[in-house]
């Protein structure tokens, strides 16, 4: 088979992937969400989720643009920085989309673990498959793309596309490395002001009451 038709392969399995995580998101915001006091503590999670994105979105941005410009003037050329936009920017949707539909599939999975542990799995486990699915689906469109885009370049070439894929990996790397450093640091920050109320009401000798964790951190 030719390479091209190759590479449409691959966006139609990244376009069907990233269809399967949309149809995914529309079932987990369908269900229950508990009762007005879940519902409470969920928006409270949500709105500082959301704020934490922001914030950490806007200071890689900064940084972003840098290397953006460092590496369109720099002998690795503009198709590489290209690339590393569109990577930064794909990944950066991922983690963005992947972050707010974890903290609603949060306060829904404690709702169905009210009927039981097999429907508390099946919402934990097709919330968390979402963002996985958006990963694999935007990265083979994104590579795969953006390849197919270059290629039509003459003055670029086969060669000269496939390099500036490095820059596309770097884009989509760095974005996901903030992430989980700037999540690992919220969490443990998280963990220490749970930590300081004192005695909790299920006798751990912590000193944090017993309550489900949820973990929304980028994993990619």
């Amino acid at each position: 088979m030719d390479a091209t038709l190759w590479l449409w392969v691959a966006i139609a399995a990244g376009v069907l992937a990233v269809l399967y995580g949309v149809f995914s998101m529309m079932l987990i915001l369908r269900l229950p969400a508990g009762n007005a006091r879940m519902q409470e503590i969920a928006a409270a999670v949500q709105a500082g989720a959301k704020a934490y994105l922001n914030r950490q979105y806007s200071t890689i941005l900064v940084v972003g643009v840098m290397l953006f410009a460092v590496m369109g003037f720099s002998p690795l050329g503009w198709p590489t920085a290209g690339g590393f936009a569109v990577g930064a920017l794909l990944s950066g949707l991922t983690g963005y989309i992947g972050m707010n539909i974890s903290v609603r599939a949060n306060v829904r999975t404690a709702q169905a673990a009210t009927e039981g542990l097999n429907a508390a799995l099946s919402v934990a486990f097709r919330g968390g498959a979402i963002t996985g699915m958006l990963v694999v689906g935007l990265g083979l469109i994104g590579v795969a793309g953006y390849y197919l885009l270059l290629r039509q370049f003459s003055a670029i070439g086969a060669d000269g596309a496939l390099h500036a894929l490095v820059g596309l990996a770097f884009g989509g790397s760095l974005i996901s490395i903030f992430a989980r450093l700037g999540g690992g640091i919220f969490h443990q920050g998280r963990g220490r002001r749970r930590g300081s109320g004192g005695q909790g009401r299920s006798g751990d000798p912590r000193g944090r009451p017993a309550q489900p964790r949820g973990d929304c951190r980028q994993r990619r």
